[in-house]
């Protein structure tokens, strides 16, 4: 649907979505004066905390935002998965979701979507109105479609993600000014198509904000060195977010909201070698650097974030525990883990979930079979070439959470209490007027 349509009398409801990825709702709440567009959205309309998924990576996060659905219908549960029977781990990609997308519903719909920059859509669909992949994405000219979009993108250059191996760093001058020319692309880019009027979805995401947090977030919790630097980049992005807003049509709703929230990060925690060191894992080669070195004797593995499976006989590649043994096996290393604390006595998990209470669904097949949501300040890693320690220290001082997302909506209709990630998708089809089955979702309109 273009310009000419809407001059002829089409008014139907349109929704402008854009996405600060890790962006935590009480960065906005404690600082109202230097983000005067967040906190005038809440004002004028609603905002507020928001509960992520689990786990709250953002491979996993932004397809069940973008479909309202958990995980076990997603088939995607983190930056690394793997298949029923295999050793072969892969990182998810676009084709990889296998729910549907809140875009092939408008188009479906007879309706037009612009997607920009979402994480977890490469390669880019031909069946919307235009699109650039986000992250994960190899860069502008395999990530955008039309032809037209791309060569706009690459005459502007515009990035799909900051080089976020300028943070680690000591000194993040070079970082910051990378993020900066990052997502000033970005926002000319939303410019452009904002402007352009011709589409009923507008779906774009910086992702740039998850990178900052990622390396100055203890700085700016604890006013350490670069706490101004943190709080002048975020009121840039409060600015881009105004000027957006100012361009919208009256028949527009805005909505800005993060898929998880984000915490200082105090420990870096190698799950498998705790357990390695507790004799739940062993390895059949002298230098592992995959799920294949798994030995057989292994009880459980860990991929990240936090997801352990036990080593099933008959569903992993490598499988020893027997299945009338799994039920004891997983209670058990449920136990040790709701029990494991950190260097200074504080328990890592802040709790334990079971496959069963998290995924449901046509691919809950390849769920973990327990996803430890973690404390604050603890980062949970698991990589399989081995680590000299299980806590340790790297160059990244913010974590993602599980609680703390945010969410606005510039309309004063829409109430934000005990909400998560899941009501996000029903809510904007809601407020397009695009009629959707309610048992098709996990989360509900917020309208």
């Amino acid at each position: 649907m273009g310009l000419f349509d809407r001059i002829r009398g089409d008014d139907d409801p349109r929704v402008a979505f854009i996405g600060i990825d890790g962006v935590p709702y009480s960065l906005i709440a404690d600082n109202e004066e230097r983000f005067e567009n967040l906190t005038a959205i809440a004002q004028e309309g609603a905002g507020g905390a928001i509960d992520s998924i689990v786990p709250p990576e953002s491979s996993a996060c932004w397809p069940s935002l973008t479909t309202g659905v958990n995980p076990g219908q997603t088939g995607v549960y983190g930056f690394q998965d793997r298949e029923i029977g295999s050793a072969e781990t892969y990182v998810p990609m676009g084709q990889d979701v296998q729910a549907t997308r809140l875009w092939d519903r408008v188009q479906s719909a007879g309706r037009d979507a612009t997607v920009l920059n979402v994480p977890v859509t490469f390669p880019p669909q031909r069946d919307v109105q235009r699109m650039v992949s986000g992250f994960l994405s190899p860069g502008v000219e395999k990530a955008a479609y039309p032809d037209e979009l791309r060569d706009t993108l690459k005459d502007n250059d515009y990035r799909i993600d900051v080089n976020a191996k300028l943070g680690h760093d000591d000194d993040k001058t070079d970082f910051l000014d990378d993020a900066y020319e990052t997502i000033e692309k970005r926002y000319e880019a939303f410019e452009q198509y904002i402007d352009a009027d011709d589409w009923d979805l507008f779906f774009g995401v910086f992702m740039t904000t998850d990178r900052v947090n990622h390396f100055l977030f203890e700085d700016y919790e604890t006013e350490d060195e670069y706490y101004e630097e943190f709080l002048a980049f975020y009121e840039t992005v409060d600015d881009y977010i105004g000027r957006l807003r100012e361009q919208l049509s009256d028949d527009v709703t805005l909505i800005v909201a993060s898929d998880h929230g984000f915490t200082t990060l105090e420990h870096e925690v190698h799950c498998n070698e705790w357990l390695r060191e507790e004799g739940w894992l062993e390895f059949d080669a002298d230098d592992p650097e995959e799920l294949a070195d798994l030995d057989e004797s292994t009880k459980a593995y860990s991929l990240i974030p936090g997801r352990f499976y036990v080593n099933l006989e008959g569903r992993e590649a490598n499988g020893g525990v027997a299945e009338e043994e799994y039920d004891e096996v997983r209670n058990e290393l449920k136990a040790k883990l709701e029990a494991w604390e950190g260097p200074d006595g504080t328990p890592v998990a802040d709790r334990v979930v079971t496959k069963e209470d998290a995924f449901r669904g046509d691919h809950a097949d390849i769920a973990p079979d327990l996803v430890v949501i973690p404390n604050h300040g603890f980062d949970l890693k698991a990589g399989f070439k081995g680590s000299e320690a299980v806590f340790d220290v790297g160059p990244r001082n913010g974590m993602h959470s599980f609680d703390n997302a945010c969410l606005f909506v510039d309309d004063d209709d829409v109430r934000i209490n005990d909400v998560d990630l899941y009501d996000v998708a029903p809510t904007i089809l809601s407020l397009l007027e695009v009629e959707y089955d309610r048992t098709e979702f996990d989360g509900a309109s917020l309208v």
